[in-house]
């Protein structure tokens, strides 16, 4: 059988460098990630053997008298950045550099009148992180739907930006929807590259193996892309975390099999996944 493993499998460059300041700063009294470092269980199961702390919300902020605070590649809201500051607490900020633009772009065109639009996943942490940088309406579209529904002032100004792990294809949908209804438009696509490097490669594998294997996180959005990604290609595609969700009789008698990861993805869990189907075939 051939066993084909995407190149942009795994951690993309912003993650990698949010888990490496994590672990960096191990070691220190009181380290904490704002939100779960990457959408990667294992990953944060072992942060927390380290003694590193999550937390899940500004207001849990409050119960934070010292420490140091790593910001996740999501990114937050300039209100966190604000409360953590008028804590004394030390900030790390591993945001992504990407999500970073977005955040300058979105204050910038808020400022100057625009209504933000953000093609991204209502509820995503970096969307949350995006919106919160704004000084005007900010509305979030997630689908064709909510593009159709979106009902703004006609002539209204209007800048369109994207959550960095977007569906490339699906972006472009949307916006065309909302081009459509006489707005006054500034579209900056922000998808970042890696993202739509790995999306290429993941659906032109799946276009041509019997079975396709992508591994990421349950809440990992950009995973969720490959699989639907994949799925629109390859029929027999599977969702997986670890080896241990791998179940080597699905393969069944096909050929060949790609591989692909999403960026939150260890590189230890996608060679145990490749070499396991090795040695099954």
């Amino acid at each position: 059988m051939k066993v084909i493993v995407a190149k942009t499998a795994g951690f993309c460059f912003g993650v990698e460098k949010a888990v490496e300041k994590v672990y960096e700063n191990v070691g220190k009294e009181s380290l904490y990630t704002y939100g779960p470092i990457i959408h990667n269980e294992e990953v944060v199961k072992d942060l927390e053997k380290k003694g590193v702390q999550v937390i899940n919300g500004i207001d849990e902020i409050d119960d934070i008298t010292n420490g140091t605070v790593v910001i996740r590649s999501h990114g937050v809201s300039e209100d966190v950045y604000d409360k953590l500051k008028s804590k004394g607490l030390d900030i790390v900020d591993a945001t992504c550099p990407f999500v970073q633009k977005i955040h300058r772009i979105v204050s910038k065109e808020s400022m100057e009148g625009r209504t933000i639009v953000i093609i991204g996943n209502e509820g995503h942490p970096e969307v949350e992180g995006i919106k919160g940088w704004a000084h005007s309406d900010t509305y979030v579209i997630g689908n064709s739907e909510d593009a159709e529904n979106l009902s703004l002032k006609q002539g209204e100004k209007v800048c369109i930006v994207s959550q960095t792990t977007f569906n490339f294809k699906k972006f472009k949908d949307l916006v065309e929807i909302i081009q459509k209804k006489g707005y006054d438009i500034k579209c900056l696509n922000t998808i970042c590259n890696a993202t739509e490097e790995r999306q290429r490669e993941a659906r032109e594998i799946a276009s041509k193996v019997d079975t396709m294997i992508v591994i990421g996180g349950k809440h990992s959005s950009n995973t969720q892309k490959l699989v639907e990604i994949c799925k629109s290609e390859c029929k027999d595609t599977y969702y997986i975390q670890t080896l241990g969700d791998l179940d080597l009789s699905m393969l069944g008698s096909g050929s060949s099999v790609g591989i692909t990861a999403g960026a939150s993805t260890p590189k230890k869990i996608i060679e145990e996944v490749h070499t396991n189907v090795r040695i099954k075939f």
